[in-house]
């Protein structure tokens, strides 16, 4: 069960990140970062197994984030790619903030939800703190690599528009890499029940799901330049 949701969450987000550039563009590109970054500060912190791997969720989500900066180096530029990262930090800073200012209220004693808000927003800050620093990290290394790899297919090859697959997997592998790592040991470390062992499984197992998600997106950006190029035929008519 869990490996059919998960399959069905990359076909759903990927989907709703395609379609939210087809109707609204760049701008709803930058709406989609600042949804899927808070939900995925959210959604990280269930633990579940799926292919015989015991994962945190959230990588789905998180994938979409490397999905979008490409999609919107592809078409619009390093620019974008990078005020997307940065709407992605300050939706971050806002969330935390936030959840940060529930905990200083005193609920009433018909309130029900405090108790279950406590538990599960009080580990926010740390994660989110460690998620807005490798966040900003990778991502503004995938924007890099992206536009390097790019540089570089188009003084061997010549040709500015092929080999997308290869900027598009080649950054969004390496920053996914580091941003794996780095996320999972500052959000968990000796925290009570991340032992080493289990801190090594998450590890391996999100990289792997972002390796298959890296994979997948790849026809996704091949669409969004599609798109693009639609709409951009009647202007340059």
């Amino acid at each position: 069960m869990n490996e059919l949701i998960l399959a069905a969450s990359v076909v759903f987000v990927f989907g709703a990140v395609l379609l939210a550039y087809r109707l609204f563009g760049d701008v709803g590109l930058y709406g989609m970062t600042v949804a899927v970054t808070i939900l995925s500060n959210i959604e990280v912190l269930i633990l579940v197994v799926a292919f015989g791997m015991e994962q945190t969720l959230g990588n789905v989500l998180f994938a979409a984030t490397f999905l979008i900066t490409d999609i919107l180096s592809e078409n619009s530029g390093k620019k974008a790619a990078n005020r997307a990262v940065f709407l992605g930090i300050g939706a971050s800073v806002f969330f935390v903030a936030l959840t940060y200012s529930w905990m200083l209220y005193r609920p009433a004693e018909s309130d029900w939800a405090m108790p279950a808000i406590r538990t599960i927003f009080s580990t926010t800050p740390r994660l989110v703190l460690a998620s807005m620093s490798v966040y900003a990290v990778s991502q503004l290394l995938d924007v890099w690599l992206y536009h390097r790899w790019w540089d570089w297919t188009d003084k061997k090859f010549g040709d500015h528009r092929k080999y997308l697959w290869l900027r598009n997997n080649g950054s969004t592998l390496i920053s996914q890499l580091v941003n794996t790592a780095l996320f999972n040991l500052g959000a968990f470390a000796g925290m009570e029940g991340y032992t080493p062992r289990l801190l090594t499984s998450i590890i391996l197992s999100g990289y792997a799901i972002y390796v298959a998600t890296s994979l997948l997106d790849t026809p996704v950006v091949y669409l969004a330049r599609r798109i693009h190029d639609k709409k951009a035929a009647p202007d340059r008519a």
